[in-house]
């Protein structure tokens, strides 16, 4: 025991250092399923990860690279996949439970939409860690622990810095309509920016559209001073840059576009939630509750975030995110 327990502390304090779904039968998965290959079989288990990011997503496929990498660290399988609709996502979370992995990981954008079967896999005996969104629910629907970040506590951040940039009127664009974690992010920026925040709902999937809802609300309010966006996309960017607009700009979360953004000084910052860990740590629970019973955070989630990317660091965050990692 003592050297089973020597061996997962290594493992673990490595894997923090560099920073599932399969039945086992070998079949291929089907379209839209990335697979991490264990390395010497499947000894750490099967694990599924659902989230509701799309396919191609830039900041879900570090979230992915994260887990696959801690499957192979591991000797584990895992299956991620992702649909932004939550009935769908429900469906996947229902068919990892009918193959009987040893552990589920699932962001819960629309909590309400996945309660049914996430409970469904807790009483199936199945672990459950969510990550990302629906922190305030992980608990009540049986998970083991929640990993993302409090995006209230990152909006009041955002609110802070923008409040000392002398941002006084400030426009937070929601990118996806009924995802509670995006209304937090603005109620934070609300209460510590000491302005006023305007709620504006664009879809990210139409980024020419969104770029243009942008740019008309700059026009017809010339006091709009300040701009913060909830995803990695460049849409308000280009908006304040076609508008005329000498507003403010900032985000939630990274990608190589807002890195070169922010080095170029276009863009403020960026609040950083590093979701690699948000796919890498989920694994690394699940391994350990599967091997030795353990269960991380104390019925608290465990916060990824939020960090601030700036011009003094992005250079560096850059060269990470060339590696996927960041």
């Amino acid at each position: 025991m003592r050297r089973v327990t020597r061996l997962i502390t290594v493992t673990v304090l490595g894997a923090l250092a560099l920073s599932g779904c399969s039945g086992g039968d070998g079949a291929t998965p089907s379209a839209g399923t990335s697979v991490s290959p264990a390395a010497g079989g499947q000894g750490g288990g099967a694990y599924a990860v659902i989230t509701h990011g799309a396919p191609g997503d830039s900041f879900w496929d570090v979230v992915k690279n994260g887990a696959e990498a801690a499957g192979r660290q591991y000797g584990a399988k895992v299956t991620y996949q992702g649909d932004g609709d939550p009935a769908k996502q429900a469906q996947l979370i229902d068919q990892a439970v009918s193959e009987k992995v040893d552990g589920v990981v699932v962001s819960m954008a629309n909590p309400d939409a996945l309660k049914e079967s996430v409970t469904t896999a807790v009483a199936a005996g199945i672990p459950v860690v969510t990550i990302n969104s629906g922190a305030d629910r992980s608990k009540e629907f049986g998970a083991i622990t929640h990993v993302g970040q409090s995006e209230e506590v990152a909006g009041r951040g955002a609110g802070e810095k923008l409040r000392a940039e002398g941002v006084t009127k400030l426009l937070c664009v929601i990118h996806e309509a009924g995802n509670v974690g995006l209304d937090q992010r603005c109620g934070g920026a609300t209460a510590t920016l000491g302005g006023t925040v305007e709620r504006l709902q664009v879809d990210v999937s139409n980024l020419a559209d969104a770029t243009s809802k942008i740019k008309a609300k700059l026009q017809s309010d010339r006091s709009v001073n300040g701009v913060l966006t909830l995803n990695p996309a460049v849409a308000a960017r280009d908006a304040i840059a076609d508008g005329g607009s000498k507003a403010k700009l900032a985000t939630f979360d990274l990608s190589a576009d807002v890195v070169d953004a922010i080095e170029a000084g276009e863009i403020l910052f960026a609040v950083d939630q590093q979701q690699y860990l948000q796919g890498w740590l989920p694994i690394t629970f699940l391994y350990l509750y599967k091997s030795n019973l353990n269960t991380v955070g104390g019925g608290l989630p465990v916060n990824t975030g939020p960090g601030f990317v700036t011009k003094e660091n992005a250079a560096q965050v850059a060269k990470l995110a060339q590696g996927g990692t960041r």
